[in-house]
């Protein structure tokens, strides 16, 4: 067998590339569990200094774990760098903030993440970057919003928690005519089941604390793009501002990957079993899923995904009440905003990962008071339906 990864299926890049083993010749990668390196000599010392990035000098800076880490991540997501980062939110904001200085403009989805909506909307103009929020889904407003110019463009397919689809290629177009740089927050998606880069962005990110890790058990990020772009543009602000991956997270995170292709085909399955069982559940108003026929943008997510993701969102007639009583009988599926777990949770959005947002705003991005956001785990897809099923007869 090659010992090219670039021959290697998906799945074994997964659990081999990027392997190091130390002399000691270990099965699974080590542990790297130190915060410094120590020299020969201070000769030794000054040379490690000045060939900066040659060798590791401390971990806040490069850690040999942490590099096994986002060389797999880097050759899964067929990207020139990957830099790894302490959680997701830190590879938002650090993929972001190189890109821009007072004056400059960032155009985004208004579909995001409560932080993310956080970051552009309050942080980034306390330096003085502008910001504009478009529809993601309606190509005029990126065309109107870009028509003035723009240095970054943001963006999450499918969009937490509404699962709104955009067309990556086209507003990708869009924005490199506008001389922006294209950020895609890919977490719903997963590195396997959707790629941006061959799509047309520039940068991918990811909460490594969701999928990635698959468990619940630790938070870690990663930004991935050309090696111009992480090695000269994020690497320095890591650096200096010290939202760097600990070692021990990062070799959790690598277990993860071994297994992420086999727990994501699972969950995705699972998930559109439930979005097909209940869709026309006389309780719900609407039952969201990429790859359900009913979803508004399903042609385009059959073409951007593979497969159909691990997320769900049911709305329910009967508003806040209704969904928290839903949320209260089940008895299978967890109450926590958390996701990409191997276990079922759910989250209402609007007194959650969204409650800070106003209610114009919330209206604004489809979030409404019956809306529950699933992140479908790896239970027997017969218990959870029958556990939504009874949890459901009760409204």
């Amino acid at each position: 067998m090659s010992k090219d990864p670039s021959e290697w299926h998906p799945e074994t890049v997964l659990i081999q590339g990027g392997l190091s083993r130390s002399h000691h010749m270990e099965t699974a990668e080590a542990i790297y569990m130190t915060s410094g390196y120590v020299y020969d000599s201070a000769e030794d010392a000054e040379h490690a200094f000045k060939a900066d990035g040659a060798r590791y000098v401390y971990s806040r800076y490069a850690n040999p774990t942490v590099t096994t880490l986002q060389e797999r991540l880097r050759l899964i997501e067929g990207a020139e760098a990957c830099v790894a980062t302490a959680s997701g939110m830190s590879a938002v904001y650090n993929a972001l903030i190189p890109l821009v200085k007072a004056g400059d403009r960032i155009v985004a989805s208004r579909a995001l993440f409560g932080s993310c909506t956080y970051i552009i909307g309050e942080i980034m103009p306390r330096f003085g970057v502008e910001f504009e929020f478009v529809d993601g889904t309606d190509l005029e407003q990126w065309e109107a919003a870009l028509s003035r110019g723009a240095q970054a463009v943001f963006l999450e397919t499918p969009s937490n928690p509404t699962l709104e689809i955009i067309d990556l290629p086209k507003v990708c177009e869009l924005a490199h005519a506008a001389g922006a740089t294209v950020v895609v927050d890919n977490v719903f998606a997963t590195p396997g089941n959707q790629k941006p880069l061959e799509l047309g962005a520039d940068v991918v990110i990811y909460s490594a604390t969701k999928h990635i890790d698959g468990q619940g058990r630790c938070m870690g990020g990663a930004i991935l793009g050309t090696q111009e772009y992480c090695k000269e543009k994020v690497t320095p602000f890591i650096r200096h501002t010290g939202p760097s991956l600990s070692p021990f997270n990062a070799w959790v995170l690598q277990k993860g990957l071994e297994t992420l292709p086999l727990r994501v085909e699972r969950q995705s399955a699972t998930a559109f079993a439930l979005a097909r069982k209940f869709e026309d559940h006389k309780a719900l108003s609407r039952v969201l899923y990429p790859h359900l026929d009913s979803h508004p943008q399903v042609e385009l997510a059959k073409a951007q995904m593979k497969l159909g993701g691990t997320m769900l969102t049911l709305e329910l007639n009967g508003g806040k009440e209704a969904a928290f009583k839903l949320l209260n009988g089940l008895k299978v599926a967890t109450i926590s905003n958390n996701l990409g777990d191997s276990k079922t949770l759910a989250t209402h959005p609007a007194t959650t990962t969204h409650q800070r947002l106003t209610d114009d705003e919330r209206v604004a991005m489809g979030i409404t008071d019956g809306m529950l956001r699933v992140s479908v785990g790896l239970e027997n897809v017969d218990d959870l339906i029958n556990d939504f099923e009874r949890a459901l007869s009760v409204l």
